[in-house]
């Protein structure tokens, strides 16, 4: 169950978060016809690219998961796109979705053509977890924090702070998988040093980024650890330390 589970959520964020792009986003908000079907063949695309499934019959629960993700995102148009509660429950079902899938149909990637290559597994999860981290951290802070960047005008490169935030969630996820981090702290440090000036002359411009930040390596813990307890369940990859 939890290599089908790995395989599929590797698959998910991909589709989510690798290959929607916001046009495409926005579209199936608005419940296009198009959008819908074209992201609903991506999910399909990805999940059996991750399971390799060896017949007919196994494209089954694929083809269940793309109705369910498609189900889950006709719901989520109902609610306001600009807020976090809203992605943050349809990523939750989704997830639920994946669990229900591997549930039903445990053997779906060790009966496919992937099957005797379980080793590629943790390799999966470590990529997955990457995306959560980096990809899909984006999303979530830029809906928490979009709120409180109308109380001010933002200065600054264009788009610089996603992709800061990209590279801090990265440092902290690669931190905490080789076992520094302690690390984690220094980064802390360097941000406050950097931003010192800026957050001393603006109060406003201080607390956006104190929101921001902590919130963006909080989702990097999160997806970090999240990635090494999933990695228990498998062979170490034996280029990460050993995981008690």
């Amino acid at each position: 169950m939890i290599a089908t589970f790995t395989a599929l959520l590797l698959a998910h964020v991909c589709a989510d978060f690798l290959f929607q792009p916001d046009t495409m986003a926005a579209a199936k908000q608005r419940r296009a016809p198009s959008a819908l079907a074209l992201h609903g063949l991506i999910v399909l695309a990805t999940a059996s690219l991750a399971t390799l499934p060896s017949g007919a019959e196994a494209m089954i629960p694929l083809l269940a998961l793309t109705a369910a993700h498609l189900a889950i995102d006709l719901v989520k148009t109902a609610f306001p796109a600009s807020h976090v509660g809203p992605f943050l429950a349809d990523q939750a079902a989704h997830a639920l979705s994946l669990a229900a899938v591997a549930y039903a149909w445990p053997g779906l990637f060790h009966d496919g053509y992937l099957g005797p290559h379980s080793a590629v597994l943790p390799v999966m999860a470590v990529l997955a977890g990457f995306i959560v981290a980096t990809r899909a951290g984006g999303y979530a802070i830029g809906l928490l924090v979009r709120p409180f960047g109308r109380a001010f005008r933002a200065e600054g490169l264009p788009r610089g702070g996603q992709l800061i935030g990209v590279l801090e969630r990265g440092l902290i996820f690669f931190f905490v998988l080789v076992g520094q981090p302690s690390a984690v702290g220094f980064l802390i440090a360097a941000k406050s040093v950097l931003r010192f000036d800026t957050g001393k002359r603006r109060q406003k411009a201080a607390e956006y980024v104190i929101i921001g930040t902590l919130a963006s390596f909080g989702w990097a813990l999160l997806s970090a650890y999240g990635t090494l307890a999933l990695l228990n369940r498998f062979p170490p990859l034996g280029i990460l330390p050993a995981i008690d």
